[in-house]
């Protein structure tokens, strides 16, 4: 199992932040490794809602499936993995000075065998770490004097 953790801090409160990250089909837009969002369950947000996300790695390209298992309005969106790869995430919020907000991005992911399992994941977890610092740097674009402006 590989847990990764990034963080930044985004020009907007944790409200204006949550009015964007809560609608899932945008992730696509600041997610450098998601490539398509298609929903599986009749309602696109809260809890239970489930939906494939095609993910491209490099040359690894894979469908995650999800399902959103936590949605605490303005602060967490928690998720767990059920496809090829499996575990469980967060999206965490909270307020910081000046009408910022404090972003973490936290997951712990288990890789199949035939992507080589435990032998490949300390290499995984850094590429995905980096990928993810990327993705945040995206996100926090979406973000400025306290307004969605993507």
């Amino acid at each position: 199992m590989v847990a990764i953790t990034v963080e930044t801090e985004l020009d907007a409160t944790p409200e204006v932040v949550w009015s964007d990250l809560r609608h899932i089909s945008s992730h696509v837009q600041w997610m450098h490794d998601a490539e398509s969002i298609w929903f599986t369950s009749d309602h696109r947000e809260g809890v239970g809602t489930t939906f494939d996300c095609e993910t491209k790695v490099g040359p690894i390209q894979l469908t995650d499936v999800m399902e959103i298992t936590e949605w605490v309005e303005a602060e967490t969106m928690g998720v767990r993995h059920t496809g090829v790869v499996t575990g469980e995430g967060a999206f965490s919020l909270s307020p910081l000075p000046g009408d910022r907000t404090l972003f973490r991005w936290a997951e712990e992911l288990t890789f199949p065998w035939w992507l080589g399992g435990p032998v490949t994941e300390p290499i995984g977890s850094i590429v995905l770490k980096m990928i993810w610092k990327r993705n945040l740097q995206n996100l926090a674009k979406r973000f400025k004097n306290g307004q969605v402006v993507a």
